[in-house]
């Protein structure tokens, strides 16, 4: 009699789940339902914060765009001037070979065309980067050997400029190739 007790029971067990001690179980989330309201409020918060981002981004844009366009502008002619630096230097070369007395035609249409060529870029914004004497800038010169410092060229000072430099605006156009007094 104690079977048909047993068996009784086990046919009234089987709508509930048995679980054994250590098996995993799974936990089963309750979705609750969202109200359609809040649903529409949470979506349309979302959407404008992308849309303020969106518009950050656009206005970042366009201001990185004034500013290339305004550099371009500005240093547009940045290569011709370079260009005409080194026809000028080659009039400088040939000026070099006539002295200063010499009132020839060929001396004084030289000297002519250099101060006008020289006139024409410094009005475009062309400068010569002043280096004799001053503190050496690896910047704007580029040292090309050193020599002992002296009393009158104290270690770090230029003391001669092999070949001169340009500054066109506030870039650096040709670097000036100085000789420095070195402490070493």
């Amino acid at each position: 009699m104690s079977e048909s007790v047993d068996e009784t029971n086990v046919e009234s067990n089987d709508d509930v789940p048995v679980i054994e001690e250590g098996t995993d179980t799974m936990e089963v989330g309750v979705i609750e339902e969202q109200d359609p309201l809040e649903a529409a409020l949470t979506r349309a918060d979302t959407a404008e914060k992308e849309i303020a981002y969106k518009e950050a981004e656009i206005q970042n844009l366009r201001k990185r765009h004034l500013n290339e366009k305004s550099e371009l502008i500005q240093y547009g002619s940045m290569g011709l001037a370079r260009k005409m630096l080194s026809v000028l230097a080659d009039v400088d070369r040939a000026m070099n070979n006539i002295s200063d007395d010499d009132q020839s035609p060929l001396a004084q249409g030289l000297r002519m065309l250099r101060n006008k060529m020289w006139h024409e870029i410094s009005g475009d914004g062309v400068s010569a980067i002043e280096a004799k004497g001053k503190r050496f800038d690896p910047a704007k010169m580029e040292a090309i050997t050193t020599i002992p410092a002296s009393d009158d060229f104290p270690g770090g000072t230029v003391v001669d400029v092999i070949e001169a430099g340009y500054m066109y605006k506030k870039k650096v156009l040709i670097a000036a190739r100085v000789v420095v007094a070195s402490d070493d």
